[in-house]
């Protein structure tokens, strides 16, 4: 199971890539510091102290520490780069989001290597990746988009998708089986939707 938390997520990026056709920018920093942000972390541990329970608090957990913000933190990193004019070029928050979260997985893959749970090393990484493409989807459609009411429908996609994609963890850690299937679907229609119009555009 730690093989896959390893290698899924280079080999989503390559997939991506090979889809896409894009380069995008900015990847020697997000090589960079992702894998700062990964060293630091399997030094220092968890943002916030792991609970025992199964309520609100493993939620946050899971949002803060295993699902969410890893992914939030190179999307925001890329935003303020590009701002600054820190990377310049095609803009591709999601090929700098899953460069970044490469070393984040293989440190990651090693921490979780005792688990017998395929919870962290499988669900995790798949999490991740789904919003790596489905954050910035909806970031360009706002970009794109004229209509103040979708804009706002868009922009609270973006913010709903890293609590669903939270709450998909908590629902199967606290074992509740099917639920966390269907949010796991959910989450995944926009990685769905946004490779549909990659494969029709090339």
């Amino acid at each position: 199971m730690s093989f896959f938390c390893f290698l899924w997520v280079p080999l989503f990026f390559i997939l991506r890539r090979s889809i896409t056709g894009g380069g995008g920018s900015g990847g020697v920093w997000a090589l960079i510091l992702g894998s700062l942000t990964a060293v630091l972390q399997f030094f220092l541990g968890y943002l916030v102290s792991p609970p025992g329970g199964f309520g609100f608090s493993r939620l946050f957990f899971g949002f803060v520490d295993i699902v969410s913000l890893p992914v939030i933190i190179p999307i925001v990193v890329y935003a303020i780069l590009f701002f600054i004019r820190g990377v310049s070029g095609e803009v591709d928050f999601t090929n700098f989001s899953l460069l970044w979260l490469i070393p984040v997985a293989a440190l990651r893959a090693i921490a979780w290597s005792s688990s017998n749970d395929p919870l962290l090393p499988i669900c995790v990484p798949v999490l991740w990746t789904a919003l790596a493409v489905g954050i910035p989807f909806f970031i360009n459609l706002v970009i794109d988009n004229s209509k103040l009411i979708l804009s706002a429908v868009f922009v609270l996609c973006i913010l709903l998708l890293p609590v669903l994609a939270a709450a998909v963890y908590w629902a199967f850690f606290s074992h509740h089986t099917l639920l966390g299937f269907i949010l796991l679907f959910v989450v995944h229609i926009p990685l769905g939707v946004s490779f549909t119009f990659d494969i029709m555009r090339n």
